[in-house]
């Protein structure tokens, strides 16, 4: 049982009369793979539209990111990242439209990280689970947050040529999330606090993605994961329109929601995404297919 924030009940492992929770994305950056620069220095009044949508539309987790982690993305210092979460995060709390709204961070930076919860941010959500600073996991661990450890090996750059798994991915990926998970505990991250992602997309070919989506059970079972709630994250990308032809990452969509059915399928709790409004729709009909008990 994860803590969120004030106002939203405690994120829970895979529950049959549970409703998937919609985490929208917020990047404000200028060259994220599919939304970059639509949140960027376009002013306060244009960020807080699209806050209030993604609100309406169903999202009740906004994830903050100011550091893009496509590969080839140009990497800012710590200063620029918080000058771009930061407003984000005030502008969320100011807006009462966004009260019961849990704020989580995209970013693998132990100081971005405690300077946007001490802003009053609610999660960390980390894309390399403590792996590209040291100084992650001890973080988390003294700031005693909610936090997101997702699967990945070596960095943006060299992601895509480490996607060797000799016992298969399932295995592979639970092994090392099972690692990474008694690292953060060793750090001081209770065990309680912590979500995990297998990484669609990072570390991964195309046959491995659809398989840690048709095969998300097993890994949710996973000996020593049973328990924990899982985020899963497909939206827009390359593998979704290799498939369907979609050059366009925004033009996804329908690609998109497949792969949300399948995770909610396999027992995600909550799903990342782009297209709030669509997606949402998808989780609410999956939910009522494979989880939520008829009255």
């Amino acid at each position: 049982m994860s803590p969120l924030a004030a106002g939203q009940p405690n994120i829970t492992a895979y529950q049959k009369d549970r409703e998937t929770r919609i985490m929208s994305i917020l990047n404000v950056t200028p060259d994220s793979f599919s939304d970059g620069g639509e949140n960027f220095n376009n002013g306060e009044a244009t960020l807080a539209k699209t806050i209030r949508s993604h609100i309406s539309a169903g999202a009740t987790i906004l994830d903050i990111g100011g550091q893009s982690t496509r590969p080839g993305a140009v990497q800012v210092s710590a200063n620029e990242e918080l000058d771009r979460i930061l407003p984000a995060v005030d502008l969320i709390k100011r807006l009462p439209e966004a009260n019961n709204i849990v704020i989580s961070i995209d970013t693998y930076r132990a100081d971005v990280a405690e300077e946007s919860i001490k802003a009053g941010a609610h999660i960390i959500n980390d894309v390399s689970a403590g792996l590209m600073d040291d100084n992650m996991l001890p973080t988390m661990g003294k700031l005693g947050c909610t936090v997101c450890l997702m699967h990945m090996r070596g960095t943006p750059e060299t992601m895509s040529k480490l996607t060797s798994y000799p016992d298969g991915v399932i295995e592979g990926v639970g092994r090392e999330l099972l690692e990474r998970v008694r690292v953060a505990e060793a750090a001081g991250v209770r065990r309680w606090r912590i979500i995990l992602d297998p990484g669609i997309g990072f570390a991964k070919t195309q046959e491995q993605n659809l398989e840690l989506l048709r095969r998300l059970e097993e890994l949710v079972q996973f000996p020593g994961l049973q328990g924990f709630p899982w985020l899963v994250g497909t939206s827009r990308k390359t593998f979704i329109g290799k498939i369907t032809g979609v050059q366009e990452a925004k033009d996804r969509t329908w690609g998109t929601a497949a792969a949300i059915a399948a995770a909610i399928k396999g027992g995600s709790d909550i799903v990342r995404v782009h297209d709030v409004a669509e997606m949402t729709q998808v989780a609410k009909m999956a939910d009522a297919i494979w989880r939520i008990k008829e009255p």
